[in-house]
């Protein structure tokens, strides 16, 4: 899995962007955003309220107690993260399939025969 941890390092911040960009067509309340990114509840306090700020994401609605979130499409630094996001991708997808394809061209090991 490619991912923004693969090149910024493994932050909270960079987690919860790791989760957020992929799956930025759904919302999810700040529960879920937290233990799908293996970030602690107070660790994700010390910087949402940035993100919220900064316009990166918005609620989007009430589900009983929780308040979902989505990441905000149309703000300007979130269309830039998901270009970012599409760039770190593709990058890494051409390396990979560059790597299998010099795998198939190195010639297999032929044994010779026994006897010979």
């Amino acid at each position: 899995f490619i991912s923004f941890i693969k090149v910024f390092g493994d932050y909270p911040l960079i987690r919860v962007l790791d989760f957020l960009l992929p799956f930025r067509e759904f919302d999810y309340p700040l529960t879920e955003i937290a233990e799908n990114s293996g970030v602690g509840w107070s660790t994700i306090h010390s910087f949402w309220p940035k993100l919220m700020e900064s316009g990166i994401v918005v609620k989007t609605r009430q589900i009983g107690r929780a308040t979902l979130y989505i990441l905000t499409l149309g703000n300007p630094i979130a269309q830039e993260l998901i270009r970012l996001d599409n760039k770190i991708i593709k990058y890494f997808s051409e390396q990979i399939a560059k790597e299998e394809l010099e795998k198939k061209k190195k010639p297999l090991a032929v044994p010779s025969p026994v006897g010979v």
